[in-house]
Order: C-alpha cells, then sequence, then structure tokens
C-alpha cells in the first residue's frame, strides 16, 4: 500500500503528542508467542522497539520461547509436558531452558534489534541477581519452577541510562545454587512495578479479553482492576487468559499505570497502542 508524503507528516504529527508523554518514561514489553516465531512479525517488533528507543522511551524487553525450547527437547529426544499451562521442568529440562533462553534466544533478539540500528544488551534473571526466586508451591510438582521472592532492577537501570534497550529472559536462582524457570509473564509484571513502568505491554496470540471468546468483535478495551473478580465468575475470563489477566492486576495492583495485552499477530501493534488514539488490545486500569 503507498501512502502520501502527505499522510505520512499526519501520521507523525498525530504520534507526536504520544512521543512527549512518554518520552523519559519506561514501557516494559513481554514478548512471546507467533510474534516471536514468524519471521515478518519479529522484524516489525524489532523495528516498533528501536523506534520508541530512539524517540526516547526506555524499552525493557522480557522474552519466553516456548517453541524454540520444545524443538530443542524434540531433538534430544525428550517429551515436553505441562501442568496446569506451567513446563514440568526437570533437571535435565531445566538444563534445555537456560541454554535456549538465556543462550540461542535472548542473544538472537539482542542481535535483531542491534541490526534494526538500536543498542541492545542481552541479560537474564541471574544476572545482578535481577530475579531471586525459590522452587513453586502450589500444591504439584513441577521441577524446577520457581516463584519470585524478589527483584532487583539496579542492572536494567544502569543500562537504561546508559542508552541500552534491556532484553531479559526469565531464568532465576536462589542462594543455594538451584536456578528456576519463571513464567515470562509473570516476570515482566514484577519487573514493570519495580521499575515504575508507565506501561506494561503483554503480547498474545488473541485480539485481547473477549466476552464471547468466539466472536472478536466482542473485544473489551478497558478492563478496572476491581472489575476482574467479576469476569472470572462470569466465564469471561478463563482458561489461559486467567494468568496473564492476574499478570496485569498484579501490575496495576502495584501501581503500574496501564497494562495491556494485545495482538502480537498485528505488525506494528506496539506502535498502534503506544502511539496512537485507536490502541489495540484490552487495557487494564
Amino acid at each position: 500500500m503507498k501512502i502520501s508524503n502527505q499522510d505520512r507528516s499526519q501520521v507523525l504529527v498525530q504520534a507526536l503528542p504520544y512521543i512527549r508523554k512518554y518520552n523519559k518514561k519506561t514501557v516494559v514489553i513481554k514478548y512471546g508467542g507467533n510474534a516471536m516465531i514468524h519471521n515478518g512479525l519479529k522484524d516489525a517488533v524489532m523495528t516498533d522497539i528501536v523506534l520508541l528507543s530512539l524517540v526516547g522511551v526506555n524499552v525493557v524487553l522480557v522474552h519466553g520461547g516456548g517453541p524454540e525450547i520444545d524443538d530443542m527437547l524434540q531433538k534430544i529426544g525428550k517429551q515436553s509436558r505441562f501442568v496446569d499451562g506451567l513446563r514440568y521442568t526437570d533437571h535435565e529440562t531445566m538444563e534445555v531452558v537456560q541454554m535456549v533462553l538465556a543462550g540461542k534466544v535472548n542473544k538472537l533478539l539482542v542481535q535483531l534489534l542491534c541490526n534494526q540500528g538500536g543498542k541492545a544488551l542481552g541479560l537474564c534473571g541471574l544476572d545482578g541477581n535481577i530475579l531471586a526466586a525459590k522452587k513453586l508451591d502450589n500444591g504439584q510438582d513441577l521441577g524446577a519452577v520457581g516463584e519470585i521472592v524478589g527483584v532487583d532492577v539496579t542492572l536494567i537501570n544502569d543500562a537504561l541510562e546508559k542508552g541500552y534497550i534491556p532484553v531479559i529472559s526469565t531464568i532465576a536462582g536462589d542462594n543455594e545454587n538451584n536456578v528456576y524457570n519463571i513464567n515470562a509473564d509473570t516476570a515482566a509484571a514484577r519487573i514493570a512495578a519495580e521499575l515504575h513502568a508507565e506501561k506494561l505491554i503483554l503480547m498474545t496470540d488473541t485480539v485481547g479479553l473477549l466476552r464471547d471468546r468466539d466472536d472478536d468483535s466482542t473485544l473489551i478495551h478497558v478492563v478496572r482492576v476491581d472489575q476482574v473478580e467479576g469476569l472470572k465468575s462470569q466465564g469471561i475470563i478463563s482458561g489461559g487468559m486467567i494468568p496473564k489477566i492476574d499478570c496485569c492486576e498484579d501490575a496495576v495492583r502495584r501501581r503500574v499505570p496501564r497494562a495491556h495485552i494485545i495482538d502480537g499477530r498485528i505488525p506494528h501493534s506496539i506502535l498502534i497502542e503506544m502511539l496512537s488514539d485507536e490502541g489495540v488490545g484490552t487495557m487494564f486500569i
């Protein structure tokens, strides 16, 4: 599609108030799902993040890597196993998770951002003790799946002050040298809260929260966190949306002004949300 120079100028003018609003503010983006494995979408996400960084927004990228982990486990002949949506992580699986997330995926994202003209720095939750964890205790043995007990954002702030985009994989440890796999949505919410971020954005493979899960036209654009329990009791929040919305609720209750679930399958959905009147997905306030 061709657009005129006049149209381009209007787009920039309309974006100006938002650029001014978010200048020097911090935004935490959790990156995963289809946007992470589709090359065209991946390029759009990297472009969005670099553009925001270049106009003065402090962007922190927190990422998952489930498909890459599954692929590596398959290569070594190990079956993936999930319990209530969480990956069962025995010792061998944890080694694969750490290698794939903190190694392959993290460094690829750093490379992609740098190739787009950004300054990126790869980190994991073990670096600078960003994420401290203990074994998750939810009545089921999930192996080396952890829950966060502490967040230290000193290293992240140092990177932001020097103009870098921190790219964080969600591996955490404890003081007994155990290493844990942390849910990336949960980690992003806690990091956003500790950074006093202006926004938390979770990229997903859905348009957002729907009143009717089979009808995209029933998208709920804005949800107050005090409405969440009622929406759960009505069955509107259910299944795989529960943990994502719980993370948004947790972030807002920890004083992040806005949390968003946006559709990562839409090219440049981050820019649409950040720099336009239209917005995209569901916003939690």
